[in-house]
């Protein structure tokens, strides 16, 4: 069959060749991430040194401690963590599945952070996975919720749950991208709630997002997950903002 198989995939190649997502070049044997070599080496990283906490990165020598405002203002989150910096063509690929429809994105997005955070994630004993909710009217706008979605490939490759209903947006708030960080926290307060305690109370939670910018979105989720009872809450994002 195996012959039979490979026939069939080069009949494809040759119909629907396999292009980059990110510089559209023909991609020979593009496996599941269609992202070339070149453009694999191109994505910006988040790495050491960087806050054990909030996970933003320090762009200095050193190693790894808690940031000045961890320090000053810890979050209800326990720990963050995001692969890549949110900026150049990870920033494109986000913004073209979210806000273009190509929900096909979900696969390498969501691929490429788990071989960047799995490791860690594996480590901290998990019960499940909480996707970010969008208001209805949102969802409705939309058609989908980029959590969720993402949510689900990391629920089957790491073998956690998703709990797509366990936390619920209950008022639409202003679009995040243009407010300053003291509008995002106001922007958000009170937005979120826990729908089914039971689901999260003495759990380990990974709390997913898209993008981790200011971190109020994340922070007010897990602070009412914490106030339902969770025990522990790592937020984890594809990309986040360096600061």
């Amino acid at each position: 069959m195996a012959p039979v198989k490979q026939f069939f995939q080069a009949l494809l190649d040759v119909i629907l060749p396999p292009l980059c997502h990110i510089c559209h070049s023909f991609i020979p044997n593009a496996g599941t991430l269609h992202i070339c070599t070149s453009c694999r080496e191109s994505l910006p990283l988040v790495s050491s040194p960087l806050c054990t906490i909030c996970g933003v990165p320090f762009f200095a020598a050193g190693g790894d401690h808690r940031c000045g405002a961890c320090l000053t203002h810890p979050p209800h989150y326990d720990t963050a963590r995001a692969h890549f910096l949110y900026e150049g063509p990870i920033r494109e690929l986000i913004h073209s599945f979210k806000y273009n429809q190509r929900t096909h994105l979900r696969s390498p997005l969501a691929l490429l952070t788990i071989e960047g955070v799995g490791v860690f994630l594996a480590d901290q004993n998990l019960h499940a996975i909480i996707p970010v909710p969008l208001h209805r009217s949102r969802l409705r706008q939309r058609g989908f919720n980029q959590a969720v979605l993402l949510g689900n490939i990391l629920s089957r490759h790491l073998s956690i749950p998703l709990l797509p209903d366990a936390l619920v947006r209950t008022r639409q708030t202003e679009p995040q991208i243009d407010l300053s960080a003291t509008e995002r926290r106001m922007n958000v307060k009170g937005a979120f709630t826990v729908n089914r305690a039971e689901l999260v109370a003495g759990k380990r939670l990974l709390l997913f997002d898209d993008v981790m910018t200011t971190g109020s979105t994340i922070n007010e989720c897990a602070m009412e997950l914490k106030k339902a009872g969770a025990e522990f809450v790592v937020a984890t994002t594809i990309a986040r903002t360096a600061k």
